[in-house]
């Protein structure tokens, strides 16, 4: 006779199930009201849908031991709107954290998500990458962090005796300030609270490209930026002459500087231009910040970031699977910033 098994897999209600899932989250994802205000906004109010989520339970027991989902993500893909899903929010209770139920979990996750989206993708731990191997994802790349130093005295006192490293520092912020200001080319930016002041939105799908990219319209940059509890976002705003919109960026203040969450220009695709980096770099060093840094993917990462003095840093794993073709052939096309995550 076969064995019953230890583990099933079952589909979860976002409203029946708020409690069991926020009690699962519990030690595992971060203070607890954090996550509550989250599961409020990511899974009871999502403008796409409801995650798939999925719960694990040890039969033997009884007792519920395990959580993951999917969160719906519109994307444009090979000229057409399709239906992406970013994986998010596993926890395995800990007596239950070998990785068997884990992977039993995952490869469910995979299964019934590819039956709802065109895609799922992820952004796992380095530690988790060999899992994510197994289950059956493809490299989709790295989402590498970029700096760019606005002022330079601190960045000289490490390399400068401390009566050179002040002068040195004010002499190369005035440089840099003038190049700025040239390569703004007239452009004018102004800070928002809010991503949808305007109504306005530079998003095209014209100008999009292959993808897959999220759409940035304005239904999604007013869920994903203004309606999260979980940052504190602030919105730049660049003009050209004639008062058109021509870039965005959402920013989160932090304590090290300004980190850029999410952009897009009337370029699309192809990023934003050094113009418009220098309009956010002068916007953003008269706010009173030392330095820029932003989270970009392969394709996300254009010349433009590099020309304008941004410098890779530390990257994380991107992992995904496609329901229909070659989910490695994504790789160099997938475009991502900190926003195509879930916090």
């Amino acid at each position: 006779m076969a064995q019953p098994p230890a583990y099933t897999v079952h589909e979860a209600d976002v409203e029946r199930d708020r409690g069991l899932i926020l009690s699962l989250w519990s030690g595992n994802l971060g203070q607890d009201a954090r996550m509550a205000r989250k599961y409020d906004w990511f899974y009871r109010h999502c403008p796409f849908g409801a995650p798939l989520t999925l719960l694990l339970r040890h039969e033997e027991s009884g007792d519920w031991v395990g959580v993951a989902s999917a969160g719906p993500r519109p994307m444009w893909m090979d000229g057409r709107r399709v239906l992406a899903g970013v994986l998010v929010d596993l926890a395995v209770a800990s007596e239950h954290r070998s990785l068997g139920p884990a992977l039993m979990l995952q490869m469910a996750l995979m299964e019934a998500g590819l039956r709802r989206f065109d895609l799922l993708y992820g952004f796992p731990n380095p530690k988790a990458a060999a899992v994510f191997k197994r289950v059956g994802y493809a490299s989709l790349g790295a989402l590498a962090r970029h700096a760019r130093v606005l002022r330079h005295a601190g960045y000289v006192r490490r390399r400068l005796p401390a009566p050179l490293a002040a002068p040195a520092g004010w002499l190369l912020d005035l440089a840099d300030r003038a190049r700025l200001w040239s390569a703004s080319g007239g452009l004018q930016a102004q800070w928002h609270d809010r991503a949808d002041a305007s109504g306005e939105t530079p998003w095209s799908t014209a100008s999009a490209g292959q993808g897959p990219v999220a759409i940035r319209d304005v239904a999604f940059r007013r869920w994903r930026l203004d309606e999260c509890p979980l940052v504190q976002l602030c919105h730049l705003q660049v003009r050209d002459g004639g008062g058109n919109l021509v870039a965005w960026f959402a920013c989160e203040a932090r304590e090290h500087g300004l980190h850029v969450v999410d952009a897009w220009t009337v370029q699309g695709e192809d990023g934003p231009s050094q113009a418009q980096l220098a309009a956010l770099l002068r916007a953003a060093r008269a706010a009173g910040h030392a330095s820029v840094s932003v989270e970009l993917g392969g394709a996300a990462a254009t010349a433009a970031w590099r020309d304008a003095g941004f410098v890779a840093r530390e990257s994380r794993p991107v992992f995904g699977r496609a329901r229909d073709g070659d989910t490695a052939a994504l790789a160099d096309r997938i475009w991502l910033t900190s926003a195509d995550e879930d916090e």
